[in-house]
This record gives structure tokens, C-alpha cells and sequence, in this order.
């Protein structure tokens, strides 16, 4: 059976939680403290050099890191990531879009804000809400005239892009100024459904939120 290394206040954790959900795939949890170092122990870093969650160990003892990776083996085959060389093309667009102007700037906005590190990242703050206000702006622009990120159905490029715009509201952006994004969220949470939910840092003790 699979097993996910997880941590759930994670984003990019739950992106394989949904995708594992959704094509009703069984798998175990390893639960990693990060914060009192488990992801550093030279086991974890066996199974991801960077040492970070999410992990996937699948069969033979190999294991796939990288959240989007990890939807792009899981994905493959099914309706989440399209046969279709263009289309396919266009999912990986938005995953690399999400891993270069979502996650880095409203993940670290929001992690920052939500455990109290805000005021240590100052220098930084003003440069990420600026990144994250063109990340909502290239999302209201491509979302305008479309359901969902490729297309009219869900992909795993909707899923990974959600995972942390949606959360945007945590760290001071407001998706009331890019209604189309705010109606792509609405049809997102339709299309996943209930069940998966978002983690509080405050779960974790040592996590300092």
C-alpha cells in the first residue's frame, strides 16, 4: 500500500491527500513533526534529499517528493491529467506556475502570518504581497472566460493551484477583488466535495502558531 508522509497544516500535503481521495486510492499516513526536526533525520532524508513533506513511498521502496509530482504519477491515466498533448502541456503550466508565484509567495505570507514570523520576514513582505497580487491578477485573467484552470473539468492543475490561493485570505489579499477567481474556487470545493479539510497550525504545539 502507499504511504504519505504527511503533515497536516501542509498545503502541498493536502493536494495529495485530494488527489487520493478522488480516485478513491488507499494508502497509509506517517505523520513527520517538522518542527521538532523529524524531516532532517537522515531516514526522511533518504526518502526526500530537500526534506520536506509531502513524500510518496510507492512499490520496491521508492519514493516520489515534490507535491506536484507526486499528482502528475498519481493523476496519470485518469481524468486529472488529460491525455491530450496540449492540454497536458497546459496542466504542467499551472503547476509550475503554482510552485514559482503561488506557493512561495501567498504559502510563505500565510505560513508567516498564521505562526506569528511575519515581523521577523519584513524585509521580505512588501516584495511577496506585490508577487501575490500579479499571482491573483494572471488567475482572474485566465480564469475569466473558463471553469476551471484547462478546460471544463477538474485537473490537477486546479487542485495544486488552489491549495494555497484559496487561502489567500489568510495572509491580507481579499478574493473579492478578482471575482473570477472567487467563482473557481466556489466550483472547485463543488467539484472535490467535502472531506478534506484545511489544517490549522495550531494543531501542531511546537509549530508556533
Amino acid at each position: 500500500m502507499l504511504m504519505l508522509y504527511d503533515y497536516l497544516p501542509s498545503q502541498n500535503a493536502w493536494k495529495i491527500r485530494v488527489l487520493l481521495g478522488l480516485l478513491g486510492i488507499a494508502y497509509e499516513t506517517r505523520v513527520v513533526s517538522i518542527f521538532e526536526g523529524e524531516s532532517r533525520t537522515e531516514a526522511f532524508l533518504k526518502l526526500n534529499p530537500a526534506g520536506a513533506v509531502p513524500v510518496l513511498a510507492v512499490e520496491n521502496g521508492q519514493a516520489i517528493a515534490e507535491s506536484n509530482a507526486i499528482l502528475i504519477l498519481v493523476a496519470e491515466g485518469t481524468p486529472y491529467l488529460p491525455a491530450d498533448r496540449l492540454a497536458r502541456a497546459k496542466v504542467m503550466q499551472w503547476l509550475f506556475f503554482e510552485q514559482y508565484y503561488v506557493e512561495p509567495v501567498i504559502g510563505s505570507l500565510r505560513f508567516w502570518s498564521l505562526t506569528g514570523r511575519l515581523e521577523r520576514n519584513q524585509a521580505l513582505v512588501a516584495g511577496k504581497r506585490e508577487a501575490g497580487v500579479r499571482a491573483l491578477g494572471a488567475l482572474e485573467r485566465s480564469l475569466a472566460d473558463t471553469p476551471f484552470l484547462v478546460g471544463d473539468t477538474l485537473t490537477i492543475a486546479d487542485i495544486a493551484v488552489y491549495a494555497y490561493s484559496h487561502r489567500a485570505e489568510d495572509c491580507g489579499f481579499s478574493l473579492a477583488d478578482y471575482p473570477a477567481v472567487e467563482a473557481w474556487v466556489e466550483r472547485v470545493v463543488e467539484a472535490i466535495g467535502p472531506g478534506y479539510p484545511v489544517h490549522p497550525y495550531s494543531i501542531d504545539p511546537h509549530s508556533g502558531g
